[in-house]
């Protein structure tokens, strides 16, 4: 219902809508400005995605120590499958306009684990049960966790709250 009355105050407010709209665009931006002084670009542009989508504690482990298939792993969730893949449809859209081509996609359809492989990072979007089940933080527990900007990092916590 939620939506639909979001939908409804979309026609009748069409101005503030557009405001709502430019100030997601600039909060993105901002998050790729903040994160490429620490990551590539592409990554950062992966974050942004999915912090703009709400998703829920974000975290980057940085693999090029321990392994040698890709270089970092973004896992992150979300709190149904409706919303997981939500995050993996931006996460392809943005890179996507970037000129940057996921190499696969798995998962999408079940939306309990996506898996998108861009070969030198992989982005993880779980539904909440699986993530806690599969506990790649845990699996890769000798992987370094990547500080991750401000602006990413407070956007997953207040998701969480």
């Amino acid at each position: 219902m939620k939506q639909n009355s979001s939908i409804k105050e979309q026609v009748l407010n069409p101005e503030q809508s557009a405001k709502a709209a430019s100030a997601a665009k600039a909060h993105a931006a901002e998050t790729v400005d903040n994160c490429a002084e620490q990551l590539d670009e592409r990554l950062c542009t992966a974050l942004g995605a999915a912090s703009d989508k709400k998703a829920l504690d974000i975290v980057v482990l940085d693999l090029r120590e321990i392994a040698s298939f890709t270089d970092y792993f973004i896992i992150t969730s979300g709190t149904n499958t409706r919303q997981v893949q939500a995050i993996a449809d931006e996460v392809v859209e943005q890179l996507k306009k970037e000129g940057t081509r996921a190499a696969r996609v798995e998962g999408y359809n079940t939306a309990e684990w996506v898996l998108v492989d861009y070969g030198d990072f992989i982005v993880h979007v779980f539904e909440d049960k699986a993530r806690k089940f599969y506990d790649l933080e845990r699996l890769w527990r000798d992987a370094q966790r990547v500080n991750l900007p401000a602006d990413v990092r407070d956007d997953s916590l207040r998701s969480e709250s």
